[in-house]
């Protein structure tokens, strides 16, 4: 069974490769349901916190936190590290650009190192945050924060944007951009919920309570985006492997029907041969007589 045997070959590679794009989908699944349900777990701390911007209205303190005339705008540019992600991540480097338009001056900073290029020519010494998942996402927020709000304080920048993927749902995924800092509008929307408070007593610096509140903010925001860019990342791949598998399954089954036509023609032909051989055989022994 000659013809057979060589697409049997071509078969048993065609079932491995469906096994093989299963898996990793079924691994995208499993990293996409796990990290929302961790991302759930945290948004129940992320609401309560934002309560205590309520009574930043109140204060008269100045921080450059909260309000200032820097014209530097850092632009965030989340990407994410991984395979089959790579119009996933051109999309967040062509919105970062983008919103690069908006703003007279601007530097831009990486999280990932993936389609970063075209950003580094304008900014070359851009500083890149590189494998977020085994640094740790609590981690990198704490880091990024930390480089951010310095600064801010340093007059190195004055305002932040961050470009990153939301995950709406496990089937839509929307780039979005997210102004972090300074945090005037989330006092703003926060403030309009003061009415009950009369009189807030300062008893320390509102100068370091404003900071101190920001940078738990600045932190709890940045590890939410981060893990949502993880999540929206995980359906983008599970995507892109559910419809290679359902190709490859196609060309399996084209491969089964290719295989059985060949086992079939081999048998005919096999059968052919035999009884050609046995009539070859019958008259040779006819004319032996």
């Amino acid at each position: 069974m000659g013809k057979a045997n060589k697409i049997k070959g071509e078969l048993r590679d065609a079932v491995e490769m469906v096994y093989l794009i299963q898996t990793l989908k079924d691994i995208a699944d499993n990293k996409y349901y796990s990290l929302l349900n961790r991302k759930d777990k945290f948004r129940r701390f992320n609401d309560t916190f934002v309560e205590f911007f309520r009574m930043l209205k109140e204060t008269s303190s100045v921080n450059p936190l909260i309000h200032n005339d820097n014209p530097v705008t850092c632009i965030i540019a989340v990407t994410v590290e991984g395979s089959f992600l790579g119009e996933f991540n051109n999309k967040i480097v062509r919105l970062a650009l983008k919103e690069k338009e908006k703003h007279s001056q601007v530097k831009f900073l990486a999280v990932g190192n993936r389609s970063l290029e075209q950003l580094k020519k304008f900014t070359p010494d851009m500083k890149v945050y590189e494998k977020v998942e085994n640094r740790g996402f609590y981690e990198t927020a704490v880091e990024l924060k930390d480089y951010l709000i310095e600064g801010i304080f340093t007059g190195r920048i004055g305002k932040v944007v961050v470009c990153y993927t939301w995950p709406k749902r496990f089937e839509t995924l929307k780039p979005k951009v997210v102004k972090l800092l300074p945090c005037d509008s989330l006092i703003k929307d926060q403030s309009q919920n003061t009415g009950m408070i009369e009189k807030v007593i300062e008893e320390s610096d509102p100068k370091d309570v404003i900071t101190y509140l920001v940078n738990l903010w600045v932190t709890t925001a940045l590890y939410e985006m981060l893990i949502d860019s993880t999540i929206a990342s995980a359906a983008s791949q599970s995507q892109f492997l559910e419809e290679s598998v359902d190709k490859l399954k196609k060309e399996k089954k084209k491969t089964q029907m290719r295989y059985l036509k060949g086992r079939k023609a081999d048998i005919d032909k096999s059968l052919r041969e035999t009884f050609s051989a046995r009539m070859i055989s019958m008259k040779k022994a006819k004319a032996a007589k």
